[in-house]
């Protein structure tokens, strides 16, 4: 830990998006430090600033993403699939023995409603591979709207969170419930491409019956048998 005894300092990579800049609102409200990453140093401080005036905490930076990758204790991916590798490359110096938790959804424009895996299997596997071994990464976030999430309401839908790692899978939930949403272990990280695909049917399921941004809500009494354990 940084500069707290009991909560991690969160690097946003790409905080500058509507996903980045809406969680790193809710975490630095929740009483994490975060740290706005971009690839332009100029617009993650102008998007840090924006942030406390809005009311965050005033521990909220930015840095461009290598920086704040440097910066975190965890980090969290909230780029598009068009620049997930590059990015990925850039910040891999700055993540070695840490968690990152990546949000990635591989769609293709134009037909973002069609699902389109990549060739080595979903977002987060091919995360971890250019990562390396020494990094851990976990998913989450895929299947909620980044406009319901800036809204600042509590937001009625579940967290997916795929990997490896418990300690990864529950850091993704610690941070989904900090959001306001309810973070939910789904198993390893190959079971990271179920919540990937899912988000082109949600698009298809807004566009089809004008939905305001659909999400996902898992039914039934769960109760983690291993919670506080």
């Amino acid at each position: 830990m940084h500069e707290s005894d009991t909560l991690p300092v969160i690097a946003v990579i790409g905080g500058t998006g509507a996903l980045g800049n809406a969680l790193a609102a809710r975490w630095a409200r929740a009483g994490y430090t975060v740290v706005i990453g971009s690839r332009s140093e100029a617009k993650a401080v102008a998007a840090a600033e924006r942030l406390r005036e809005a009311g965050a905490a005033a521990s909220v930076r930015g840095a461009v993403n290598r920086a704040a990758a440097e910066l975190a204790d965890v980090i969290v991916v909230t780029v598009p699939f068009a620049s997930h590798a590059e990015i990925l490359a850039d910040i891999r110096p700055a993540v070695a023995g840490k968690i990152v938790v990546d949000t990635t959804v591989p769609l293709v424009p134009p037909k973002v409603g069609t699902v389109q895996l990549p060739s080595g299997g979903s977002a987060a596997l091919e995360a971890q591979g250019v990562l390396g071994d020494n990094v851990t990464v976990a998913s989450a976030f895929h299947n909620v709207a980044a406009h319901k999430l800036g809204g600042g309401d509590r937001v009625d839908c579940d967290v997916l969170v795929c990997g490896d790692s418990r300690r990864a899978r529950e850091t993704g939930i610690a941070l989904a419930e900090a959001a306001g949403l309810r973070g939910l272990h789904a198993g390893p990280l190959a079971n990271s491409v179920a919540p990937e695909a899912l988000t082109s049917v949600l698009i298809q399921i807004n566009r089809r019956y004008k939905v305001d941004g659909a999400g996902i809500r898992i039914t039934g009494d769960v109760i983690d048998p291993h919670a506080g354990s």
